[in-house]
């Protein structure tokens, strides 16, 4: 995944190629969609006032279906997606993506598309992938649940999930770090014996 410089780099450098650059990079690495999710996003699948949005298809190989997995999600925008979505509004199609002559963009074009912002952003390109696994590696090392973050992706099952928790050494610096801290954590139970073992005696 791309860490957070990385990805602000690349954010960066989408927004100085164009309108539909700037709206993949975020779109999978601030919502988690998949290519073919990104292809198949329509306008009234966003919902600016609300600032989500409804992933309820995809596109594969020319044919629209369900997201992977089966059912559609509700995806909530960042303050920047949304900007980027309100400011992208067209009336050239029903598609978020599409080219000024209403072209639809292919799953080539949104890989090309983020292989020219890595390219001028100066980071390691590794597929339109790699910004949903950004996506959910981001939320992990910010402290998001397992369970949050695989609602938000879209995920069948935790296992799938876990696949995408790692932690920057950093991150996980960061959770030894909580030892050091003065003090008993609030509503962390206290420790009561049983027999030869000790438990915890959580408070609800």
């Amino acid at each position: 995944f791309f860490d957070f410089e990385d990805f602000e780099r690349l954010v960066a450098a989408a927004k100085a190629l164009d309108a539909n650059a700037y709206l993949i990079v975020l779109l999978g690495g601030e919502a988690g969609l998949r290519c073919g999710e990104m292809m198949a996003l329509e306008w009234p699948d966003v919902d600016l006032q609300k600032r989500q949005i409804c992933v309820q298809r995809s596109e594969w190989k020319g044919h629209v279906t369900v997201p992977k997995g089966g059912r559609l999600r509700y995806v909530p925008m960042t303050v920047r997606l949304a900007t980027a979505l309100r400011e992208h509004r067209h009336l050239r199609g029903r598609r978020v993506l599409c080219l000024r002559d209403s072209t639809t963009f292919s799953a080539d074009m949104v890989k090309h598309a983020v292989e020219r912002a890595a390219r001028r952003a100066g980071v390691n390109e590794s597929g339109v992938h790699r910004l949903r696994h950004t996506f959910c590696s981001h939320l992990a090392m910010r402290g998001a649940p397992a369970r949050a973050i695989q609602e938000l992706a879209g995920h069948q099952d935790l296992i799938t999930t876990q696949r995408y928790m790692h932690l920057s050494p950093a991150a996980i610096e960061g959770a030894i770090r909580l030892l050091d801290s003065a003090g008993i954590p609030p509503n962390r139970g206290n420790m009561v014996a049983t027999g030869s073992t000790e438990t915890a005696n959580v408070s609800r």
